[in-house]
Formats: structure tokens, C-alpha cells, sequence
């Protein structure tokens, strides 16, 4: 067995196929688009890169050089942790312990050689909301640009070591589903006020809502739990490439005196589109996705940011958005399901809120540690 670092553009084809041939079996996996993949390994668009980050991809080879597994290192010096902790993700192996161990191993003398002190694993060279976590539950057909893995990974990653920093808990609902009477009375209470009013993102004035996306979320997280504050060139660049995917009726503001004060951002699901597409994106199958976007049926939509400024939390503002969104979604009844992206079960308060909408939980990943000391004690993430 042989570690085979990924250098040459032979190399990087066959990174993604090793994905195809463990999943060729199982109809829940959706092939993620090759670009979307490639982006995260290329320097020039890949922003951790310039800040100092490190990556290095690797095939992992048997002993008649097949390729049985996959897997990257990376250390991101913008991931701050009690101990110089590096990552490991975009893995995929053969259900076998020894090959995984092998794989593990190597990445471990990877990152000590850069002096990290843990890893963590499977997550992204890059932020949490892509290609982050292990699936432990809920195995099937994941939400874009979310990792998707079999079961059998998670006894690969615990028998070697790992052990569970914090679980990501996605949540779903029926879009039919009458919201509890609470919502609705809490709601009459900020309606009554005219000095609030809710309204649709408009594709036609989308720069004014990426600036409102922006105060509304730097006033939310920004310096709240380790968040980071966006910037508004970087929004606006975002929401362009979003408008194309936008379903208008889907994504809400609240303002309170014509100034934004809450956001709720949901998109289509787009692997009900990318799907069909085998990982390609070029000329054709851009046509070919506007055809299935606009002729196809997508049954679910997913919600991306749900924030209220801290001026306006505990007021009702929550349930106000929602019932104002659900008077125009339900009605519609174009979509049939809808999952929120993953909370962190350090994050209680955000927990209750999604379960306050009667919701389930849907599936949950997990973001592993595993500490090079093994005398050292474990910490799970902190709680906020």
C-alpha cells in the first residue's frame, strides 16, 4: 500500500473518480460537480491559500496500484483551536480498517511534521459551510455542497481514534406543515405595528438586499462566538452568483423603520438539479440545467441564514418572518420539504428555534478530533 500525492491533472482525475467507484452502488450519493471540488484545491481561488493555509491531495493505492481511497491534509492558519489542530477531509476508502488506518496515519505525520497537535476530520480547507462533517445519521441523498459518506466511515474513524468534537443537527419539516398557533399570535403582535414590514429579495434590486444581508448578519454573529464579520463586496460577489438559482418567494427581510433588522435565506435545493449533470458543468450542461431548472420539478428548499439583529431578538420578529413566509410559500406548494442547514449542538438557543418550528431532525454529521497526545484530555467543542 502507497500514499500518491496529487500532482499532475491524471492525478486530480482520477482524486475525483475514486469517489465514483465507492459510491457506484449506492443511489442516494449525488456526484458532486467537479469544479466545485477543484476550487477548494486551487491557489488562485481558494482564499486560505493566501492566507498562509497549506494542502496537499493524496491517492491512496494497494498493492497492484488501484486506487481504494482518497484523502486531503491541510493546515489553516485561521482555524483557531486550544492546540495547533490541522484537518483531514475529502476522504473516501474501501471498508477496511487497515487501509483506513494507513490513510489516517499518514495524514497524522503529515500535519506533526507541521507541527499540529490534533487533526480534525472530515471537514473542508475552508469555511464549515461546505464539505464539513462525517454522516452518522440520515443516510441519505445529501443537500449541495454537503458531505455524504457510508455508513461504515464512522466505525473507520472511531476504531482509529476519533472521537466526537461536535455533532452538526439538520432539521426538517413538511412545507405543508401548519406552523404552531403560537407563531401566528406572536406574529399578530408585530403586524399590528406598521413600523415593521416584511418583504421577498427582488433579483431586480439585488445589490440592496446583499448590503442588508450584510448589516443584518455583522450585527447578528459578528463577534458572537468566534463569527466573523462579511464584508459587503464580498456579499455582493455572493449574491450575484446566486441570483441565477434564487427563487424570489423563498428568502425574506423584516425591516423596522425602512432599516433591516432580521434575514431568513432559503435556495432550491440545487443536487435535485446538479444530479443529473454527473459532475459536469460545462457549456452543455449549463444549458441542460437551465432546461431541468425551469421545466424540472424540486421538491425541496433549504435554508441557508436565519438571523435577527440583537436590538429586535425576543420580540416576536422570529415568528413574524416565517408566518409572512409561509403565507406565500405554502400556498404555492412548489416544494414539498424543507431542511435547514446544520447547528452545532453547541448552540443550543438556535436548536430550540428550529425545533420550535415543529421540526425533526433530519440528519446529523459529526466533526471528529483526534489528539496526537493520547495522554492529553478530550475537550468537545465549547458551548455558547
Amino acid at each position: 500500500m502507497q500514499m500518491h500525492e496529487v500532482k499532475t491533472a491524471a492525478d486530480k482525475k482520477q482524486f475525483l473518480q475514486v469517489a465514483v467507484d465507492i459510491y457506484a452502488n449506492d443511489p442516494n450519493w449525488i456526484r458532486p460537480l467537479d469544479k466545485d471540488i477543484e476550487e477548494v484545491f486551487d491557489t488562485e481561488k481558494n482564499k486560505f491559500f493566501k492566507r498562509g493555509g497549506e494542502c496537499t491531495r493524496w491517492l491512496f493505492r494497494d498493492g497492484t496500484g488501484k486506487n481504494i481511497g482518497r484523502v486531503a491534509t491541510f493546515v489553516n492558519k485561521q482555524y483557531k483551536m486550544e492546540q495547533p489542530t490541522g484537518g483531514i477531509g475529502f476522504f473516501e476508502c474501501i471498508d477496511d480498517q487497515q487501509a483506513a488506518n494507513f490513510m489516517l496515519d499518514h495524514c497524522k505525520k503529515w500535519l506533526q511534521e507541521r507541527g499540529m497537535e490534533a487533526m480534525d476530520g472530515p471537514i473542508n480547507f475552508g469555511e464549515r459551510d461546505k464539505w464539513w462533517g462525517l454522516v452518522v445519521d440520515g443516510f441519505y441523498s445529501p443537500l449541495y455542497n454537503m458531505n455524504y459518506n457510508p455508513p461504515y466511515y464512522v466505525q473507520l474513524f472511531e476504531t482509529y481514534g476519533f472521537e466526537t468534537y461536535f455533532n452538526q443537527i439538520c432539521f426538517g419539516m413538511k412545507v405543508k406543515q401548519k406552523l404552531d398557533d403560537k407563531f401566528y399570535t406572536r406574529h399578530a403582535a408585530i403586524a399590528s405595528d406598521p413600523n415593521y414590514r416584511a418583504e421577498m429579495i427582488k433579483k431586480s434590486n439585488i445589490q440592496k438586499y446583499a448590503k442588508d444581508f450584510t448589516y443584518v448578519y455583522n450585527k447578528a454573529w459578528a463577534g458572537h462566538g468566534g463569527g466573523k464579520s462579511l464584508e459587503e463586496r464580498t456579499v455582493q460577489k455572493m449574491f450575484a452568483t446566486m441570483k441565477p438559482v434564487i427563487d424570489e418567494h423563498v428568502s425574506w427581510f423584516v425591516y423596522y423603520k425602512d432599516e433591516p433588522i432580521a434575514i431568513w435565506i432559503n435556495l432550491p435545493d440545487l443536487n435535485q438539479y446538479f444530479k443529473h449533470l454527473n459532475g459536469k458543468f460545462g457549456i452543455i450542461e449549463k444549458v441542460r440545467f437551465l432546461l431541468i431548472k425551469q421545466f424540472g420539478k424540486c421538491s425541496r428548499f433549504v435554508g441557508l441564514v436565519f438571523g435577527i439583529i440583537p436590538e429586535f431578538q425576543g420580540k416576536g420578529v422570529d415568528a413574524y418572518i416565517i408566518v409572512e413566509g409561509a403565507k406565500v410559500i405554502q400556498p404555492m406548494a412548489r416544494y414539498d420539504d424543507y431542511e435547514m442547514l446544520w447547528i452545532g449542538d453547541f448552540n443550543p438557543k438556535m436548536i430550540n428555534i428550529a425545533e420550535s418550528l415543529g421540526t425533526h431532525r433530519s440528519r446529523t454529521l459529526r466533526t471528529y478530533r483526534f489528539l496526537f497526545d493520547r495522554s492529553k484530555e478530550f475537550k468537545r467543542h465549547p458551548m455558547l
